[in-house]
């Protein structure tokens, strides 16, 4: 069941997303040739503490999955697309595309957004992955009002990116987000008969987040049991935002 949140609720989530804005606004301007993942991971729990949150991904424990989440940012570089682990033999390089995952909870709410980083002169087909891959959300996001389908969010996605000649994820999606970091439903970003059934409601709040491959939309489980990755090698493009949905639209609730 999709949970519609109080006007009370939407306001705590605003003020979430706020300190999450914030959050990523401040990491940003440390990824830079050299730095570990580790680094901006312990500068991310120093951000999130000290605004008076809680990093809703520690020890996060998705699919009843025995072992928590080990961290409170999820580190992507490259062909990695989610879930990358912060770990201290992590190092960015000159050319890399970096993506910058959190969620914070923030008075028993949460809110979720990521944000890519080009790190000083990247291809300019990385470029245009990066470009794209904001466009497509900014596109989906433009669809979101009440009496909608998740489907019209979804073709708006899948339409852009293939006419760019990328290809969209298919085995990860959005997500509900405000009482759990996770909550129904899953948001599909490519046209899907599942998504003509989902109804949009004022109230919702939904984390969007098209995941935009170079190359095959096929992915693959890295060694770790968390980094997801391209199957083929290729780039990967990912940005989100959590929105919560009006009568007329859509507010972003993450908006940087």
């Amino acid at each position: 069941m999709i949970s519609i949140k109080s006007t009370e609720e939407i306001k705590i989530m605003r003020e979430g997303g706020r300190i999450l804005a914030g959050i990523l606004e401040k990491l940003q301007k440390h990824v830079r040739p050299g730095v570990s993942a580790k680094k901006l991971d312990e500068l991310a729990r120093e951000l999130v503490f000290s605004s008076g949150a809680k990093p809703s991904f520690l020890d996060y424990k998705p699919n009843g999955r025995g072992h928590g989440y080990p961290a409170a940012l999820c580190v992507s570089i490259n062909d990695e697309i989610v879930h990358g682990l912060p770990l201290e033999n992590k190092i960015i390089f000159e050319g890399d595309l970096v993506k910058l995952d959190i969620g914070v909870e923030y008075k028993k709410l949460h809110t979720d957004a990521t944000i890519m980083i080009g790190v000083g002169k990247i291809s300019s087909f990385a470029k245009k992955l990066m470009k794209v891959t904001e466009e497509c959300l900014a596109l989906g996001i433009k669809k979101i009002r009440s009496g909608v389908t998740l489907n019209d969010y979804a073709k708006a996605i899948q339409t852009h990116a293939e006419k760019n000649e990328f290809s969209v994820v298919r085995d990860l999606v959005g997500h509900g987000v405000g009482r759990s970091i996770h909550e129904p439903p899953q948001i599909l970003n490519y046209a899907d008969p599942r998504m003509e059934k989902i109804i949009l409601k004022e109230g919702m709040t939904l984390a969007l987040e098209p995941m935009i491959n170079e190359g095959s939309w096929e992915i693959v489980l890295g060694d770790d049991s968390w980094t997801y990755r391209t199957a083929d090698g290729k780039l990967n493009g990912h940005w989100e935002h959590t929105v919560a949905v009006t009568r007329e639209g859509c507010e972003v609730l993450t908006k940087l």
